[in-house]
């Protein structure tokens, strides 16, 4: 029981986090696709490495623990390739979907439907597919810790290669606010220039 109310506060706890930030407006996420705005990818890459950070220190007193599950190259790429495509399309991963749908974004639940067709399929195809996309490639776990030879140095490295990605972003990219004042201006322009064509 207490299982299932740590993963309620869990879910309640993500869900009110993505939509602060931003995740759940499919307009913004497309301009984070587009390089226009870095909070979202800086959000997500920022809670990876904390996160990372937080169950070093879970496993270090016993409670946390991790189970990588092995790589297939083809299966994996493939997979990457369908999250993409379906992310680009509607705007939206899994998690925000679900959020997304709550706010009564109509667009989001479509977008939750066919995520769920989309998996009833996977479910009926998967004994099928695991010999032919996923047993071939199989590398087996690819972790950070058999490179380095020590979790703590691979914690380290991860959080501080994240983090700088993150800055990097940041200055790459800019903010919200700026990608607004960039499509405000473009939206001026085009105004401008029908206008002149117009009394051309």
């Amino acid at each position: 029981m207490t299982n299932i109310w740590l993963g309620l506060f869990s879910g309640i706890a993500f869900g009110f986090v993505i939509q602060r930030i931003g995740a759940t407006d499919a307009n913004r996420m497309a301009r984070s696709h587009l390089m226009l705005d870095a909070d979202i990818p800086r959000f997500m890459i920022l809670t990876v490495a904390l996160s990372a950070v937080g169950l070093f220190g879970l496993q270090a007193v016993g409670v946390g623990r991790t189970l990588p599950l092995p790589t297939s190259i083809v299966a994996t790429g493939l997979a990457a390739v369908i999250f993409g495509i379906g992310w680009g399309l509607t705007g939206y991963c899994p998690g925000t979907t679900w959020a997304a749908a709550g706010e009564g974004r109509m667009d989001a639940v479509f977008a939750l439907l066919g995520g769920l067709a989309g998996t009833a399929l996977f479910a009926q195809l998967h004994e099928t597919l695991i010999p032919i996309l996923y047993d071939p490639t199989n590398v087996g776990q690819i972790t950070l810790t058999d490179l380095l030879g020590n979790y703590a140095v691979a914690v380290s490295v991860l959080a501080v290669g994240f983090g700088l990605c993150a800055w990097g972003l940041g200055k790459l990219w800019g903010s919200g606010e700026q990608a607004v004042a960039f499509e405000r201006g473009s939206d001026s322009k085009t105004s401008l220039g029908n206008a002149e064509k117009s009394g051309g």
